[in-house]
């Protein structure tokens, strides 16, 4: 029998993660509850039997039913002491998956209509993510991100209050929603302002679209990593490209099967990308819709993808460099990544800890 190395306690960074997306089930049922918010059904099934939606998300109808549900779960957090909830859990799931490092992407302009404005919406995550930080040990950071559906100039307000908010714990830009809508271009001024404020550039790309959307990334925004990336797979000459300078790409392995970017879960090319050389950081993307954390995304690609301990741990050490973690925090976890590969290992499906 094969004998491996439990994956939760894999030090990793985890640097994919939505903020509404990230809450458990139980707490939006209980919000729901609450507030009196009428949940899609789809919703709620799901939420309850533990079995994500299926969305079909690869047209644009199966996209606008992602953001329903999605846009349901984000109306029951309407009060600073959700928002500091959510945070809190999104941690303790992370730490309960052996992340060291968590990077939490946000739109704050999604939320600021319950919390009395852009910047004090803003400034109550940001305040959670400190007070959860220094109370649990993960190291934890915002990206801000902009949305393709809305207007370019809204980026650009955005980018500013990331820069202005830079050293309260904003590390990066980013720029999600529906890759068929709003050109990378558009959002190069946006990105711009974020670069020059010190920020990394972290846009979507190469997930709902092809090998294009991850160019446009590159060349229009100067992305330093990519949000999924994938779609990069059908095009070698952009996989040297990743992999020569060194973006990372931002892997969902179950997101991307849920959303039908991919059939089966063997059909991502999580494979090609790493033995290609382009660094990777595994993230859960929305694990409220899609059903699977952190740690899960690795047994994918131990399970499914046939990845030895030794290449698990790479993966976790690309997730750490990718990171905007500091230089003694990265040393830390790889240090710690090269502790559980020199540690024993049980057979497989053998009960551990």
């Amino acid at each position: 029998m094969e004998r491996v190395r439990d994956l939760s306690e894999l030090p990793k960074a985890h640097l994919h993660l939505h903020f509404t997306g990230s809450m458990r089930p139980a707490t939006v049922l209980e919000l729901a509850d609450k507030y009196g918010v009428h949940l899609p059904d789809a919703l709620t099934d799901a939420l309850t039997s533990g079995e994500p939606p299926k969305l079909r998300a690869t047209d644009e109808r199966g996209w606008f039913r992602f953001q329903r549900l999605y846009d349901a779960a984000r109306s029951c957090l309407r009060e600073p002491e959700d928002i500091r909830r959510l945070v809190r859990e999104a941690a303790e799931e992370d730490l309960a998956d052996g992340s060291g490092w968590l990077e939490i992407q946000v739109d704050p302009t999604s939320y600021a209509p319950r919390l009395g404005g852009l910047i004090p919406a803003l400034e109550i995550i940001l305040d959670a993510v400190e007070t959860t930080s220094r109370e649990t040990g993960l190291g934890m950071r915002v990206l801000v991100a902009a949305n393709r559906m809305k207007h370019p100039l809204d980026a650009r307000t955005l980018a500013r209050l990331a820069v202005r908010y830079a050293d309260r714990g904003v590390v990066g830009f980013g720029l999600s929603n529906d890759e068929r809508r709003g050109m990378a271009r558009d959002f190069d001024r946006a990105f711009h302002i974020a670069r020059e404020g010190g920020l990394l550039s972290a846009p979507h790309g190469g997930e709902l679209t092809g090998p294009a959307s991850v160019r446009d990334c590159l060349d229009d925004l100067h992305a330093t990593r990519i949000g999924h990336g994938v779609r990069a797979a059908e095009d070698p000459r952009l996989l040297k490209r990743l992999a020569d300078r060194g973006v990372t790409c931002e892997v969902c392995p179950a997101s991307n099967v849920a959303l039908g970017v991919y059939e089966k879960p063997e059909d991502v090319p999580l494979r090609t990308l790493f033995e290609a050389g382009v660094p990777l950081a595994l993230g859960a993307d929305d694990p409220l819709l899609f059903g699977s954390r952190l740690a899960a995304q690795y047994e994918i690609a131990r399970r499914t993808h046939g990845f030895t301990d030794a290449e698990l741990a790479e993966l976790a050490r690309q997730s750490v460099r990718g990171s905007a973690a500091p230089r003694d925090v990265k040393e830390r976890m790889l240090a710690g990544v090269d502790d559980w590969l020199a540690g024993p290992a049980v057979p497989d499906g053998a009960p551990r800890g």
